[in-house]
C-alpha cells in the first residue's frame, strides 16, 4: 500500500512532485492504461479513486490514481469516512495512490486522522518571503541539483529575485544553464544582475520609493510591476516583508543592539548588510513603521477578497507614502 497526501500553495513545486511520483510508478508503456486522474467535479470523484485503486494493473509496472484538488481534509461525510477507513487498509501494493489539496488538512478532522496514519504527508507551502536564510538555501539546493554552479553571492542574489517563486526559480536556473555552457567556473552575481528578471527588486524599489513619501514615483513603480504582470498579492508580501525588517532594525538600534543581534532578530542572514538597513531607517520613526503593517495587512486583505488590483494598491501606496511626507 503506498498512499500520499501531498498539500500545499505552491502549486509549481507540487505539480512537479507529482510528476516526478508518477514517472517513478507508471511503466511508460502500460501509462495510458494505469493512470487515473480524477478531478474534484466528477461526481463521487473519492468513491471513483478508491474503486481504481482497487483495481489490478495491466500489463508491467504500477496503478497511479491521483485524486486531485479533493477536499476531504477539510470536509468528509460519515458515510465517505466509511468507505476511506474499509479501503484505505486493503488497496493493493500495486496501487499508488496519491490525495492533493491547496488547503492545509484539519487535523480535527476524522479522515484527516486516518488519512495522516495511512499516507506519507508532504507540505508545498510558499516558504515566507521574510525568511531569507530558508530562500537562499532553497535556491542552493535548486543550483545543486540542477548542476548549475553559482557563487554565494550569486545564490543570495537570485534568492533576492526570485523570492518565494519557485516557478521563476526553475526558469531562470533553465537561462542560467544554457548560459553556462560547459564551463566549470561558477557563474558571479554579475550574471544573475544581467540576465535573472527582477520584480522582486522592483518592489523593493517600490518600498524605498514609499518610505522617501515619494507618491509619483511610487505611482510610476505600481505602474511598471503591474505592467509586467507582477502578482499584486506578490507586491505586498515584498514590501511587508521590507517594513517589517526596516522595523525590527530600527527597534533594535533604537535598543543599542549590536548588528549580530539586529541581524538574527530581523532574520537577515549576512550581518554586513545592516550597516545599509541603518542608514535607510536613520530618519524614521518606530511609529511611522509600526503604521505602515496595518495598511499593508488592510491591502492583501483587500485584494484576496476580490478587490480591483491597480486601484486598490494605487489607493494603499498613497496612504503609506503620506505617513514618511
Amino acid at each position: 500500500m503506498q498512499i500520499y497526501l501531498f498539500w500545499g500553495e505552491d502549486d509549481f513545486s507540487l505539480a512537479q512532485a507529482v510528476d516526478t511520483l508518477r514517472q517513478k510508478v507508471l511503466d511508460p508503456n502500460w501509462a495510458t492504461f494505469n493512470y487515473d486522474k480524477i478531478l474534484p467535479d466528477q461526481s463521487d470523484a473519492v468513491i471513483s479513486a478508491l474503486n481504481q485503486a482497487m483495481t489490478p494493473p495491466f500489463g508491467t509496472g504500477s496503478r497511479f490514481v491521483w485524486l486531485a484538488d479533493t477536499p476531504i481534509a477539510q470536509q468528509c461525510s460519515q458515510e465517505l469516512f466509511a468507505e476511506l477507513e474499509r479501503t484505505l487498509p486493503v488497496i493493493p501494493s500495486t496501487t499508488v495512490l496519491l490525495l492533493t489539496t491547496r488547503n492545509k488538512p484539519d487535523s480535527r478532522l476524522k479522515s484527516t486522522k486516518l488519512l495522516l496514519k495511512s499516507a506519507e504527508v508532504r507540505e508545498f507551502s510558499p516558504i515566507p518571503p521574510w525568511k531569507t536564510e530558508e530562500l537562499v538555501k532553497r535556491v542552493r539546493q535548486a543550483t545543486e541539483e540542477r548542476g548549475v554552479k553559482l557563487t554565494p553571492a550569486a545564490i543570495e542574489l537570485l534568492a533576492e529575485c526570485v523570492g518565494n517563486d519557485t516557478r521563476q526559480l526553475n526558469s531562470e536556473l533553465d537561462k542560467l544553464e544554457l548560459y553556462a555552457g560547459n564551463t566549470n567556473k561558477p557563474l558571479g552575481d554579475e550574471a544573475i544582475a544581467t540576465l535573472v528578471r527582477s520584480n522582486t527588486q522592483n518592489s523593493l524599489q517600490l518600498a524605498a520609493a514609499i518610505r522617501q513619501g515619494n507618491t509619483a514615483q511610487a505611482l510610476q513603480l505600481v505602474a511598471e510591476l503591474i505592467g509586467h504582470n507582477e502578482p499584486a498579492l506578490k507586491i505586498v508580501a515584498t514590501l511587508t516583508t521590507q517594513f517589517r525588517t526596516w522595523l525590527l532594525v530600527k527597534l533594535g538600534v533604537q535598543a543599542g543592539e549590536a548588528d549580530e543581534k539586529i541581524a538574527q532578530a530581523a532574520e537577515i542572514s549576512n550581518p554586513k548588510r545592516i550597516y545599509f538597513f541603518r542608514q535607510e531607517v536613520k530618519s524614521l520613526t518606530v511609529e511611522k513603521l509600526q503604521k505602515t503593517l496595518p495598511l499593508l495587512l488592510e491591502l492583501e486583505s483587500s485584494l484576496k477578497r476580490g478587490a480591483q488590483e491597480v486601484s486598490t494598491l494605487q489607493t494603499k501606496v498613497i496612504e503609506l507614502c503620506r505617513l514618511f511626507y
